[in-house]
């Protein structure tokens, strides 16, 4: 729970930021993704094993094997993003009404998103770019079989977030749950509030 919240806490100042700063924010995580390439990898050869020796299939193994290709295609899809105009505060509609009072719909960030996904490590950078994007926080919980590769990766987009322009209370707006357990769901359900 005090992980949500200070995710919360931060989400509130992401929500803020500039354009520029969360732009920022997304070229310094794509540059550490492709510093700490051989580290991620070192990460991922366990989760590859541990797979291969749970009789899991060909193709499952495949998605969630780790190349140095594909880092730098995740962190090209975080460039893809940078490039994308901000899409908070931009207006989706506006009327006015009868008495002439101009009323308009525009969007604004959601808060902290709960991510819940399975054994893909380039969902982890694809949801905190969008996210970050969004000015949304983001807790994330991988599936098991994909644990060290994201935490290998969110450790990166932290220390990326670390170095960028954003306000330094927004750096914790991306979280990570730090555990395989099952019980992590449950409270990720029950941290509704925040």
């Amino acid at each position: 729970q005090n992980h949500v919240r200070r995710v919360d806490e931060a989400s509130n100042s992401l929500a803020q930021a500039s354009s520029s700063q969360k732009n920022d924010a997304l070229a310094k995580v794509a540059d550490q993704l492709r510093k700490e390439t051989e580290r991620i990898l070192e990460a991922n050869k366990t989760d590859v094993q541990r797979a291969r020796s749970g009789d899991r299939s060909t193709a499952f193994v495949d998605r969630l094997r780790l190349n140095e290709t594909r880092i730098d295609s995740m962190a090209s899809d975080i460039e893809e993003i940078i490039a994308l105009p901000d899409p908070v505060g931009g207006e989706d509609s506006s009327w006015v009404r009868p008495n002439g009072l101009r009323v308009s719909r525009r969007r604004i960030p959601l808060g902290v998103i709960g991510m819940i996904y399975e054994a893909r490590p380039n969902v982890t950078t694809d949801a905190t770019a969008l996210c970050i994007k969004s000015g949304n926080g983001a807790y994330l919980k991988g599936g098991s079989d994909a644990f060290d590769s994201n935490k290998a990766i969110y450790e990166s987009i932290r220390r990326g977030l670390d170095e960028s322009n954003l306000p330094p209370d927004a750096t914790d707006a991306i979280g990570f749950v730090d555990t395989t357990d099952r019980e992590a769901v449950g409270d990720m359900l029950e941290a509704s509030d925040h």
